[in-house]
């Protein structure tokens, strides 16, 4: 009886070293191509902010981090993209949280060029009421569009807000708190862009750019 434990006991052994084997190959095998296509949803994620722009670097190249306290929407740390064109700056894609949604913070991208323009806007995250606020979704709504080519100039800072508050913008039918809050995290961005733009494109370029100027 005690060999036979033994066997059963090794053929355990060898079984599970074997499935821990498989197991290792197949995350070695996969991991290069699950790390692919997260970066690839990455960038596909980028893109709607920066519509009409030549850039010739990754979207995702190139990131710094902003962390608490900053000028910019929310508490928590803000990531900032900064994409090239011949190893020039071309644009920086803010991802900031707008506090005051109706449901909680919404989480938004925001493209600004280097001239302080707004090249786009993504709404990436929200809990916002269905039909009403969930409407900033491009996917729902042309209302992110009225944003682009907007900077503090066109229209003057006191332009930013919804028509009912007295500003250029448009609010959703219904909803009026969740337009606000997201008009607030434009506006806000657009200030820190302004005072920071040269210390957010002072640190070094990309590898790939700098591959491409020493050819």
């Amino acid at each position: 009886m005690t060999t036979t434990m033994f066997r059963s006991g090794v053929t355990l052994a060898v079984i599970a070293a074997v499935c821990t084997a498989l197991v290792a190959l197949t995350y070695r095998l996969t991991a290069e191509r699950i790390v692919a296509n997260e970066q690839a949803w990455l960038e596909r994620s980028l893109q709607p902010a920066l519509s009409g722009l030549f850039y010739d670097s990754g979207v995702t190249e190139s990131k710094i981090i902003i962390p608490p306290p900053h000028e910019l929407p929310g508490s928590e740390a803000a990531i900032v993209y900064r994409v090239y064109a011949e190893a020039a700056p071309v644009a920086a894609l803010f991802v900031v949280s707008a506090r005051d949604g109706y449901a909680g913070p919404i989480r938004i991208l925001i493209g600004i060029d280097t001239m302080g323009v707004v090249t786009g806007i993504h709404v990436l995250e929200h809990r916002e009421t269905p039909g009403l606020g969930d409407r900033v979704e491009s996917t729902k709504s042309d209302w992110v569009k009225q944003f682009d080519g907007r900077s503090l100039l066109d229209p003057e800072p006191t332009g930013w807000a919804i028509k009912g508050d007295g500003g250029q913008f448009d609010q959703l039918t219904g909803a009026s708190v969740t337009p606000r809050a997201i008009i607030k995290a434009i506006k806000e961005t657009l200030l820190y862009f302004e005072a920071h733009s040269e210390e957010i494109f002072a640190t070094v370029i990309p590898e790939t750019d700098k591959e491409k100027t020493e050819q």
